[in-house]
């Protein structure tokens, strides 16, 4: 037990939303005392109350004095905070209390599923959690590494655990970025067993890395009889990780992407990111090259100015051409401009046409050879056109 029988987590202020704070003091008689302030609390307050109630009868809490004031929380929030101050008063306490799973929820991913966007969430803000699959980006991060400050890790992993399980993203493909190993490894045990679709390695220097994080996520599968296929994006954020990336990208049959983090690399090699980006020509190049290589997707950094709309064009467009195919988004405004300067011009739709054409054709006639005019075509450059019609339909769907 916390020595000072006394802790507190959660947020609280007036410009709190969707979240909560609670207080919890141990003490050795008197039962549960529980004062709630609720914004909520004509039409919910019972509901938190009970909710409250029965998860210190779960933890065996007997006698406690707990204080919460919710700002409008939803049920898998209120549940995270409170366990999280139970935890931090209690930290033998191993169990824990989960929210039901949300059905909606029961979806699976593919290896090849489109990645054009992704949008960054920080672990610990509950508040943007809930509508960002609205906004209709490719893939959600749950971050639990860089926007998480290094006292909130933990609560964290809770908030991050509890959305996995309840919030509805909207058939965006769920992912979870984990901290640095080794602390990362401890994050997998809130994440693998509640669907998680990919999980982002950062600041990822050699395939023991991912070897390391695939060794317990197989551990963490078989315990918990996970059964849908969970994928790997390593994030490549150094000089040493840049040199080795064709390693990194073969290292497991589970890599679906390799990522670049610029602002990381940037300041490892000793210079300043610009919007031209010549300072990263070489690293994005090796990267796009070992991706391709080991015939996995390519995904480009964030763009960090949310308010420069057309800088972020040519940076997808400039992303684009050099062979990848996707880009992180840091606010929901980012993603319909990344989706627009991912989409293909007409001129790659009518090239595009004609390769999955002339495919057809060939199939027709049992010809082991598919040619175009006087360029033969190899079964790549196939898929790559049918994935040219397969985002031109979305952009037509979007519009």
């Amino acid at each position: 037990m916390n020595k000072n029988n006394f802790v507190i987590a959660g947020k609280k202020g007036d410009k709190i939303r969707s979240d909560c704070y609670v207080e919890l003091k141990s003490k050795k008689s008197g039962g549960i005392k529980l004062d709630l302030k609720s914004k909520v609390e004509v039409m919910y307050g019972d509901d938190i109350r009970k909710t409250i109630f029965a998860m210190c009868d779960y933890f065996g809490i007997k006698h406690a004095g707990i204080y919460i004031e919710d700002y409008g929380a939803l049920p898998s929030t209120i549940m995270a905070r409170f366990e999280l101050a139970v935890k931090r008063l209690f930290p033998e306490i191993e169990k824990e209390s989960l929210p039901e799973f949300n059905p909606a929820n029961n979806y699976k991913t593919k290896k090849d599923r489109l990645r054009r966007s992704r949008l960054y969430l920080p672990g610990n803000e509950p508040k943007f959690f809930p509508n960002a699959g609205l906004h209709k980006p490719d893939g959600i991060i749950l971050d639990l590494e860089d926007s998480v400050s290094p006292m909130e890790k933990d609560a964290a992993q809770l908030l991050v655990r509890n959305s996995l399980r309840a919030i509805d993203f909207y058939g965006a493909e769920r992912m979870v970025r984990i901290n640095q190993l080794p602390r990362g490894l401890d994050d997998l045990k809130y994440v693998v067993p509640h669907n998680v679709h990919v999980i982002l390695i950062p600041k990822c220097e050699s395939a023991g890395d991912v070897k390391i994080v695939e060794e317990k996520v197989n551990e963490l599968k078989k315990k918990h009889s996970v059964k849908n296929k969970i994928y790997f994006m390593p994030i490549i954020e150094s000089a040493l990780g840049v040199i080795k990336a064709y390693e990194i990208a073969t290292a497991s049959e589970n890599n679906c992407a390799l990522a670049i983090g610029l602002e990381d690399y940037t300041a490892d090699i000793g210079t300043q990111r610009t919007n031209e980006g010549k300072e990263s020509f070489f690293a994005r190049s090796m990267l796009v090259n070992a991706a391709k290589a080991a015939r996995i997707q390519a995904i480009d950094t964030v763009f960090s100015d949310v308010t420069d709309m057309e800088g972020l064009r040519q940076s997808v467009l400039e992303a684009k051409a050099l062979g990848f195919e996707g880009k992180g988004c840091i606010h929901p405004r980012q993603i319909k401009v990344v989706h627009e300067a991912f989409a293909p011009t007409e001129e790659e739709i009518d090239k595009a046409k004609k390769i999955v054409e002339a495919f057809k054709e060939a199939k027709k006639k049992g010809l082991g050879v598919v040619s175009l005019g006087s360029k033969m075509i190899d079964p790549p450059v196939v898929k790559r056109a049918e994935n040219v019609l397969k985002m031109a339909n979305l952009k037509e769907k979007e519009n």
